[in-house]
């Protein structure tokens, strides 16, 4: 058997469409001509910080197989049994392969859009894990990628500029060796593509209450169904979790409009695959990072609520912002004061450049301190009175002076631990505090989720 990696991306837009949906017509119309898809078909995040992606920029790829006669079992790839046939099946087989590809783009990519550049790569072996790396916390050139392509693709396309080679050659070269969760994804008929959904949030806050290897289902402070999508594409919903099965006991019992198909998906989802540590110099607009540093400047909200500050370390300084969309998360920014040592987390914008945080880690508090009351004249006995701001304070009876309050250490209202920005606001491929817990150990460090 031949066996064929197909890779597909930048297929949608903000106004519709959906690169997993383009996934999921593309393995019916293959199972339709016998192809065989082996293991699970992979949907896979990359840097969420580049500025013209679409949405969750995110990649599809699966492994396409096929042959006839006598079958010999030759080992498993992807949890699957993979066979060797005895037959004289060539490249001609997959002639029909690409076309299909091409086909199933054409009709439900939406290339009408400006920023659609779709494109598709067939690879008999994957590239390098370094190529998906490369993509997930950085920026790679098309031009780069061609020369890959070029070089090692049994065969690909690329639709108007072709942008989508970049995503599609990453999501063949991925492969779980640090991480993996899944997500089981239904769709739409298509008639109600565009119109508001319909997934009930009682039986989703069930579904989390019972299935609890999934994850960022819903939002209770906020109120907020994270299944559901908020643009119009064709997905209903989608379950996230650590276990395939799970998933379908997930989704017997969400309630919602009818379902018209559904897959699942394995992914790098959940991962943190796009964070590398870095010290403050190293920093670059568009990277995912891991700092630690000490803060160094009191936080502060601008006009929006966007709550910043500044932290320090031996390199250098940079500015970390809780934006408005985090909500509750900018409560814990607020009261961090110069002198804490934290790690933060998040992807660099260019302008401001910023690290826009995904969750925060405070590693140590320093002690803080508030006034009581006016310092007492050691002569006098008597309360002395403040002579100005930052002047100190001076005895009215006999005029001596002090510059120190009264004072008392005052309750900081926060605990050295992770937090985490609620559910509504994390990214796709944030690792959630949750399998944070399930890694180190809930009894560990303190966590806070909201």
């Amino acid at each position: 058997m031949i066996l064929i990696w197909v890779g597909v991306d930048d297929t949608d837009s903000t106004s519709g469409g959906c690169t997993t949906y383009v996934a999921c017509m593309l393995i019916k119309e293959l199972t339709k001509e016998k192809y065989d898809i082996i293991g699970y078909p992979r949907l896979v995040r990359l840097n969420p910080n580049i500025p013209w992606k679409t949405r969750g920029n995110g990649a599809v790829s699966f492994l396409v197989g096929k042959g006839e006669g006598k079958k010999t079992k030759i080992g498993e790839i992807r949890e699957k049994e993979v066979f060797s046939y005895e037959t004289s099946s060539d490249d001609s087989n997959y002639d029909r392969l690409k076309e299909i590809v091409e086909q199933v783009i054409e009709e439900y990519a939406i290339l009408g859009d400006e920023n659609t550049n779709s494109g598709f790569v067939l690879f008999r072996n994957p590239p390098s894990y370094e190529v998906y790396l490369k993509t997930v916390r950085g920026i790679v050139s098309l031009k780069e990628v061609k020369e890959l392509l070029d070089s090692s693709a049994w065969y690909f396309k690329g639709f108007k500029n072709g942008r989508g080679l970049i995503g599609a050659t990453a999501s063949v070269a991925w492969t779980p060796v640090r991480d993996r969760t899944f997500e089981l994804i239904t769709y739409r008929k298509k008639e109600k593509w565009g119109s508001p959904r319909f997934v009930d949030d009682v039986s989703t806050k069930k579904m989390d209450k019972i299935v609890s290897s999934t994850f960022d289902n819903y939002d209770y402070e906020n109120h907020h169904n994270r299944l559901v999508p908020n643009s119009p594409c064709p997905v209903l919903y989608g379950v996230r979790g650590e276990n395939p099965v799970d998933l379908f006991k997930a989704k017997s019992i969400v309630k919602s409009e009818k379902v018209d198909s559904w897959i699942i998906f394995e992914t790098n989802q959940g991962t943190d695959d796009h964070l590398q540590e870095k010290n403050i110099r190293d920093i670059q607009p568009y990277d995912s990072v891991i700092t630690q540093g000490v803060v160094s400047k009191e936080p502060f909200t601008l006009q929006g609520g966007h709550v910043v500050f500044e932290i320090k370390d031996e390199t250098g300084f940079i500015d970390c912002a809780a934006y408005e969309p985090t909500k509750q998360f900018r409560k814990i920014v607020r009261k961090l004061i110069p002198g804490d040592m934290v790690e933060v987390y998040g992807g660099v914008r260019e302008t401001p450049f910023t690290v826009n945080l995904e969750k925060i880690r405070v590693k140590m508090l320093v002690e803080k301190y508030e006034k009581v009351e006016n310092p007492v004249c050691p002569v006098c006995g008597k309360h002395m009175k403040s002579i100005g701001r930052n002047q100190g304070y001076r005895c009215i009876k006999c005029g001596s002076k002090s510059n120190y309050p009264i004072v008392k250490r005052a309750e900081r209202g926060l605990k050295p631990g992770f937090y985490e920005v609620p559910v509504c606001a994390r990214r796709h491929i944030s690792k959630p505090l949750k399998r944070i817990k399930r890694e180190n150990g809930e009894s560990k460090l303190n966590h806070k989720s909201f």
